[in-house]
């Protein structure tokens, strides 16, 4: 079949990859790509984080659990590496329901623990091995892997709602992976932004991350190592629409960043990217030609709020399940 995707963040180009691995003929139209996407400014860490319904993320997140371990294992080209990490909490609580998931999860008890995460002495919490995608790279990588599989990336203007009624002659398939974009491109107003923060510190020889979430839910700390620098939060602030640095932001996460892992301690700062993620009360991933115009079988996959990366292939498995059966 001959598919259009909009969007070319890592949920467009999962997807249109896992169908052109179908043997279907895909092309991406995007008004964005690579360090232009939301995607771009992703710790990327995998972690399912504002994103629902449980049962149908924890099943997307294994499977992208799964490949992009392989891909860590499989090649180095990519950008991913698996790295232990260690998510503080505020109590004790029960393990998460996706524990079974990933490898090495236990509770944060030893002495071991505390010395890892030396800024905020670990008394309650979870360590376990999770994928951790350089997006700088990974996101090319993802590129390349479309067009060597003979897709093609058309970059043009932002699409208005008018242009979903109509369709480049011979599209038989659209999937509508825009992100945030979708709010207006559908006019969905149950999909909102968070706003996030991110500040990327050099890299000083980290190869762990932490994960504090026993603070201010609006100012999730964390720390996540990439090869060559350590992406720092965050903030993350609900119906936020503007994306200029805030100044005060970077000073407040560096803060936090340092506190937590004081080895970031006179690390100097790479940059400063801020991202609205794309969130709704469930992701959305169903097929509904309304959205298109007629003989268009339309699908859309959005709304993965914090979880992009970490639902990607499971997301894509699924779009490539609804177009097998059209």
């Amino acid at each position: 079949m001959r598919v259009e995707v909009i969007g070319a963040g890592v949920i467009g180009l999962s997807t249109a990859l896992r169908l052109l691995q179908q043997g279907h003929a895909v092309t991406v139209r995007t008004a964005a790509t690579g360090e232009r996407t939301t995607s771009s400014v992703a710790a990327a860490l995998w972690y399912p984080y504002l994103a629902a319904p449980a049962q149908a993320t924890r099943r997307w997140g294994a499977v992208t659990y799964d490949v992009l371990s392989a891909l860590a294992e499989s090649d180095p080209a990519a950008g991913v590496d698996v790295r232990r990490g260690y998510e503080l909490l505020s109590s004790p609580s029960d393990p998460p329901e996706w524990a079974g998931d990933v490898r090495g999860m236990r509770p944060v008890t030893t002495s071991d623990d505390r010395r890892h995460v030396d800024g905020r002495r670990a008394e309650h919490g979870w360590t376990f091995l999770s994928p951790v995608a350089d997006m700088a790279a990974y996101l090319p990588w993802l590129t390349a892997r479309v067009l060597d599989a003979g897709g093609r990336v058309e970059r043009g203007d932002r699409l208005a709602p008018a242009d979903l009624r109509r369709a480049p002659p011979g599209t038989q398939v659209r999937v509508v992976c825009s992100g945030l974009g979708s709010a207006d491109l559908v006019g969905d107003a149950a999909l909102r932004p968070v706003r996030g923060q991110v500040v990327l510190l050099e890299q000083v020889g980290l190869d762990t991350w932490v994960l504090d979430e026993s603070g201010d839910p609006q100012r999730p700390t964390y720390v996540v190592p990439r090869r060559d620098v350590v992406v720092c939060g965050g903030t993350a602030l609900p119906d936020r629409w503007d994306d200029a640095v805030d100044d005060d932001t970077t000073l407040d996460v560096l803060r936090r960043a340092r506190a937590l892992v004081p080895a970031l301690d006179g690390a100097r700062v790479r940059g400063v990217r801020v991202g609205l993620r794309p969130v709704r009360p469930e992701v959305r991933l169903a097929r509904d030609d309304s959205l298109g115009p007629e003989g268009v079988a339309t699908i859309a996959c959005y709304g993965h709020g914090g979880a992009g990366v970490t639902l990607s292939w499971g997301c894509a498995d699924d779009v490539a399940s609804i177009v097998s059966t059209l």
